[in-house]
């Protein structure tokens, strides 16, 4: 059985492990495994705050289904979900990704650049807010087909806001670590590091605002760290 709130939120590491080498690393782009192993050599323990190679999966598949054409990334880290995303649009597709930590940023950009995938993506060094803002003055409301969140935990529901504006009636904003280790479902006596526990809060009230959020509907899968997708619905 798995260690209590680490890695994967599956029972076992061992079934994590399974999935990922059965299906979801065969099948990993060459660019974006490169992209992993970078990040793993640079960040250590901190690679962890990339996407699962199977969540990738899961997304990649996603966009194709529904056609997504307009994308923005809010958290970008070195960009294993950013690529991932590049390579499932179309020639013409678009993504305005936004972080505040270039350096991060730039560990990844060799592997997008060699995958072709660059004249996708705006990269914006900034803060999301200010960037949203001025999407919305520029008369951008309404014309993205898919937003991916995975940055501060605290100003999620935040973003929401802002992304419910942006995003269009029928589009998706997704939410990556929604399960946060297993310890949203955890007590407040059970013993976890106290990274996990000072973020569990923002990420429970998060998951309690979604529920009961009427402009979405709502499907929260337990894949990666867990990925909750919202469809805009008014």
């Amino acid at each position: 059985m798995k260690d209590k709130f680490t890695g994967t939120i599956l029972q076992s590491d061992a079934l994590a492990q399974y999935i990922l080498e059965t299906s979801a690393y065969p099948r990993e782009h060459e660019q974006l495994k490169e992209l992993r192993m970078a990040t793993v050599d640079k960040y250590q323990w901190w690679s962890m705050m990339n996407v699962t190679a199977d969540e990738g999966q899961f997304v990649s598949l996603f966009l194709k289904m529904m056609n997504a054409k307009k994308t923005i990334e809010v958290g970008v880290f070195t960009g294993y979900s950013l690529l991932t995303t590049a390579l499932a649009l179309p020639h013409d597709g678009k993504i305005i990704a936004i972080d505040p930590d270039r350096e991060a940023y730039e560990t990844g950009l060799p592997f997008i650049q060699k995958a072709n995938m660059a004249h996708k993506i705006q990269f914006i060094q900034s803060d999301a807010f200010k960037v949203m803002e001025q999407l919305k003055a520029n008369g951008e409301e309404g014309t993205f087909d898919f937003a991916f969140v995975d940055a501060d935990k605290q100003n999620y529901i935040h973003y929401h806001e802002q992304l419910l504006k942006l995003v269009r009636v029928g589009g998706i904003i997704a939410y990556d670590n929604t399960l946060w280790s297993g310890t949203v479902a955890a007590s407040d006596d059970d013993e976890m590091e106290e990274y996990l526990r000072r973020v569990r809060v923002d990420i429970m009230q998060l998951n309690t605002f979604l529920a009961a959020d009427s402009r979405i509907e709502l499907a929260q899968l337990s894949i990666g760290d867990g990925l909750t997708l919202c469809r805009r619905i008014k």
